[in-house]
């Protein structure tokens, strides 16, 4: 390996990028966790979080997919997990009206975004619209992706999401067997 920058070495180009263990970045699971409160400055950029900036630079050169979801949020993805996503959509059949829908949402809305020199992302106005950003956001790690929400919307749809788990008594098969 070659030693090039002090924040990690890189191996001959088609090896890609590796930490200091000699691991692949893409190859190891990386999970965003926790909740950032954040404000949006008067260009609509996002200063990203700095316990997330070496990973997103080092595993995507700071490259990242930014789409809409169907809670009225955004979705921001680092490039190659993004790329992953769109793969398997582009597989489903688009003759299925559910998946062409989220096909139009996901693939429709999806825009790459570089990070800047100051760790900032700008968001494009149709999505900062779709989701009602403002100012005020909640970044909201989500393991391998983020989700962006305007902080008055994530308030009420939090609350509102705890009130109706209390009043359902039916558990999903998928959560049965997980103990919290």
């Amino acid at each position: 390996m070659l030693a090039i920058e002090q924040t990690g070495f890189y191996s001959v180009k088609k090896w890609g990028i590796v930490g200091d263990s000699g691991t692949k970045f893409h190859d190891v699971q990386v999970m965003f966790r926790g909740i950032n409160d954040l404000n949006l400055d008067a260009k609509g950029r996002l200063s990203v979080p700095a316990r997330y900036r070496e990973y997103i630079q080092q595993s995507c050169g700071g490259s990242l997919v930014v789409t809409a979801d169907k809670d009225r949020c955004l979705l921001i993805y680092p490039l190659p997990e993004w790329e992953h996503i769109e793969q398997r959509l582009m597989r489903l059949s688009n003759i299925d009206k559910q998946v062409r829908r989220l096909q139009r949402l996901l693939l429709g809305h999806a825009t790459e975004c570089e990070i800047d020199g100051q760790y900032r992302v700008l968001l494009p106005p149709p999505l900062r619209q779709f989701a009602c950003l403002d100012k005020h956001t909640v970044l909201i790690g989500q393991g391998n992706k983020f989700e962006l929400w305007d902080r008055d919307r994530w308030t009420k749809k939090r609350e509102l999401w705890i009130k109706e788990e209390h009043k359902s008594d039916s558990i999903p098969a998928s959560l049965e067997t997980l103990s919290i």
